[in-house]
């Protein structure tokens, strides 16, 4: 059995366990979504031939659990098919079971989600409301493909110590054509061109530049969003482990402006596939822009050394 498959199996315990807690009605995770994202899962080790996690990291990645420290991601709910008009809604529950509504701002909100399919694509960052007397959060919601997609809750509830990062997984109906994704170092995103520079490496801290251009021209009026010039969201492909990351400097007050140039600090935990997503704002406006990079060797977290996936580009 692999570490995939045995998580899996945990979070079906989990929401089995919290389920009967809690009441959890219509829990997130039925078996035949678990079944189906293991079986995704595993064809894309399988093709990328991603090294299995050992224990010691799999403890300090992020996404990879509903439940964390007694804090539990619930009820998640949204519509079932393409083309649905309706909301996306859960609660965070605490320890003692009941819906947490007391957060510490993180990067300027209370909540982050984070929607993806399983493949990598339709990558969505958004803020939903919390509705403080029941502890529900809520977005308007519809889904444009079908797939499994994995929904991320990144929060600090208030008196803890660090950012939480629960994960589940929903799946939309209909017709599925998985994307297949490649290095991609330079990107097109509403007549923005941007451009990463740099590279990552297993188990040590890598520096990442974007640069971004408009028709040739360096953009200087990049503007401050979520306390920071950009904001990178990356996922390991396969098990879409969560790592966040903001970019480098003081924080931006406002009225500030930067560009054309933001560097961020990354880790890559393994070698393997990373897909990375980068908001930005300009003229009032958020705009992502999407890459692939493959991590090359470097020292694993447990000090052994880690492969880097065979067929991968190692861009040392």
């Amino acid at each position: 059995m692999n570490a995939l498959t045995r998580l899996a199996l945990y979070a079906v315990g989990l929401v089995v366990a919290f389920g009967a807690a809690f009441g959890i009605a219509g829990a997130a995770v039925p078996q035949s979504v678990v079944d189906n994202w293991n079986k995704e899962s595993d064809m894309q080790n399988h093709e990328n031939h991603t090294p299995e996690t050992s224990g010691s990291q799999a403890a300090s990645l992020k996404g990879l659990s509903l439940a964390i420290d007694g804090y539990v991601l619930a009820g998640l709910d949204a519509p079932e098919t393409t083309g649905a008009e309706g909301e996306l809604t859960f609660q965070i529950q605490g320890p003692d079971g009941a819906p947490v509504t007391d957060f510490d701002v993180e990067h300027e909100r209370d909540l982050h989600l984070i929607v993806v399919r399983s493949d990598g694509a339709n990558f969505f960052h958004g803020h939903p409301s919390l509705d403080a007397t029941t502890g529900t959060w809520s977005i308007p919601w519809s889904w444009d493909e079908a797939g499994t997609y994995r929904v991320y809750a990144d929060f600090n509830p208030a008196g803890e110590t660090g950012a939480i990062t629960l994960a589940s997984s929903l799946q939309v109906g209909g017709q599925f054509d998985p994307v297949h994704l490649e290095p991609t170092r330079t990107v097109e995103v509403d007549g923005f061109t941007v451009t990463l520079d740099g590279d990552l490496t297993a188990g040590d801290s890598s520096e990442l530049t974007v640069e971004v251009t408009r028709d040739g021209e360096a953009v200087t009026t990049l503007e401050p969003y979520l306390g920071a010039f950009g904001h990178l969201v990356a996922l390991r492909q396969g098990d879409l482990a969560y790592l966040h990351v903001h970019a480098e400097g003081d924080e931006p007050r406002d009225g500030d402006t930067a560009g054309p140039d933001v560097r961020f600090a990354a880790q890559a935990p393994t070698a393997g596939r990373y897909l990375l997503y980068l908001d930005f704002q300009v003229d009032g406006v958020v705009h992502t822009a999407e890459f692939v990079l493959d991590a090359g060797h470097g020292s694993a977290h447990d000090g052994s050394a880690t492969q880097t996936p065979e067929g991968g580009h190692d861009e040392h």
